[in-house]
């Protein structure tokens, strides 16, 4: 068993070392001791990642052409004077980076080792940089990334340390499905040294939080950061719950079909990752309980400290006195100063003319009739109210104009007539909507005996006929007469004397 473990080590090694191959041209270009012309070593290295970085860039905004001319442009632009050369002197520094990541020769960069896992000598090969389609007329060629290029790119910046648990029981699962036993149980070492990193993480942190909160920026930084370990931490529990379930139907298939020496070797191995994983689980879980409390008592108790602290550190003569005796402010500035200190201005009098007030004797009920308040009448809003109505007649006899002896006509047709007729001020007025809106509210509006005087469709009634009404009904489509304005489309019909079909 152990000796099908120690091979398993050695798996993907060939893989391995193409990762690894993926540096040689950066490393080549390090080996390079050009200097510029102030006798200073140009960094070749720098340089090369820039580079990679450009032509990633350019692969991300979907440019084409990018060459050496582009690339030497983009370097002389961010060297800021930190490398003395001038821009012909750039390019021949551009071409010999493309010529490091994609060789003239035309034969690809390439590593010679020998392969421990099949145990013969092996080879690998990297493209960094692929020839695009060049500009003849300007003798220009064109390059971006190849495949490796991009993975050495990806390689250069750590996008998944915060998701090896993950990653890993995500691999577990897939090893499991496929019965390699012994994979599964090397994987499960793995999640063992990450859970052990992340439980020094935890730690570190806390004790961060219990010594260097001493703003209001660095708790909620350090809050965001604990919230997202603690969300982490549910998902990875969550998983490994079902990863525990996946092994144990495994575990009862195998109980089960324990036939020949193979079958039993497997279920051997199945115990011992159900084992192996029930610990790391046990592990993880703990490392959950600490984010909760790390969440809770430790933000809470750094809260309170940055409280206290803020309260011990304020002295009232230096932050208020002073700066309010030294500094000459003026009186309004003054008075913001001190007003988040100054108590509520509190007035208390008596007037003798209160003995000359009307006395309640009338009990409970007449003191709560007394002490209501007047109705006010405001005379702006009596005035707008007249204006209203008379908009709304104005209105009314233009519809009527348009529909002249028809018996039916559309939001849509009286407002195309409007424009026609030069009215389409009226479609930019709030009115139009509204006039609009209240005979939908009121259908159907007919004129009665004791209709009521002040009602905003006064005059809209008064052109009515005896028995005739006006139905408004609406329509499936949406009106944008103006940019401000969106209505509903409606069908306005005339019914009663006259008017019957």
């Amino acid at each position: 068993m152990e000796n099908e473990r120690l091979a398993g080590i050695v798996e993907g090694y060939r893989e391995r070392i193409q990762r690894i191959a993926l540096f040689d041209p950066l490393f080549k270009l390090d080996a390079k001791r050009e200097k510029d012309r102030q006798n200073r070593p140009i960094d070749y290295f720098g340089l090369g990642l820039l580079s990679l970085l450009f032509f990633f860039e350019n692969m991300l905004i979907r440019n084409k052409k990018a060459g050496a001319q582009e690339l030497a442009s983009y370097l002389l632009e961010m060297s800021g004077g930190e490398i003395d050369l001038d821009a012909e002197d750039f390019e021949k520094v551009a071409r010999a980076i493309i010529d490091t990541f994609r060789p003239p020769s035309g034969r690809r960069n390439s590593r010679s080792f020998f392969n421990w896992e099949t145990g013969q000598p092996d080879r690998v090969e990297v493209s960094i940089l692929k020839a695009e389609r060049g500009d003849l007329a300007s003798n220009k060629q064109y390059y971006s990334l190849d495949e490796h290029g991009l993975e050495l790119v990806f390689a250069t910046k750590e996008f998944f340390r915060e998701f090896h648990l993950s990653i890993n029981q995500l691999l577990l699962r897939k090893q499991l499905e496929k019965g390699e036993f012994v994979g599964a149980l090397r994987q499960i070492d793995e999640m063992r040294v990450d859970v052990a990193t992340l439980k020094e993480r935890i730690l570190r942190i806390k004790h961060e939080v219990q010594r260097s909160i001493v703003s209001e920026e660095t708790y909620q930084r350090y809050k965001n950061v604990i919230e997202d370990i603690h969300l982490r931490l549910s998902r990875e529990h969550e998983e490994f719950t079902e990863l525990q379930g996946f092994v144990d139907e495994t575990r009862e298939r195998l109980l089960y079909e324990q036939k020949d020496a193979r079958e039993q070797k497997a279920y051997a191995y199945i115990l011992r990752i159900d084992r192996e994983l029930a610990e790391v689980h046990f592990a993880h879980t703990q490392l959950l309980k600490d984010s909760i409390a790390l969440k809770t008592t430790a933000l809470q108790a750094a809260q309170e400290s940055l409280y206290h602290v803020a309260l011990q550190s304020f002295h009232f003569d230096q932050e208020i006195v002073s700066r309010l005796i030294s500094t000459p402010l003026p009186l309004g500035a003054a008075r913001v100063m001190l007003e988040p200190f100054l108590s509520v201005e509190q007035f208390s009098a008596w007037s003798p003319l209160a003995v000359f007030a009307k006395q309640p004797i009338g009990g409970e009920q007449e003191e709560e009739r007394q002490e209501e308040f007047a109705d006010v009448v405001d005379k702006q809003d009596q005035a707008d109210f007249q204006v209203q109505q008379s908009n709304f007649g104005s209105l009314m006899r233009q519809i009527l104009k348009i529909m002249g002896d028809r018996q039916e006509i559309t939001l849509s047709e009286a407002a195309a007539s409007m424009q026609q007729q030069g009215l389409a001020h009226w479609l930019a007025h709030r009115s139009f909507y509204d006039f609009w809106l209240l005979l939908h509210q009121r259908s159907p509006l007919q004129k009665t005996k004791d209709e009521e005087e002040n009602h905003l469709l006064k005059e809209v009634l008064s052109m009515l006929q005896p028995g005739e009404q006006i139905m408004v009904t609406e329509l499936p489509e949406l009106l944008r007469l103006t940019e401000r304005y969106e209505i509903q489309n409606m069908r306005l019909c005339r019914e009663g004397s006259g008017y019957d079909v």
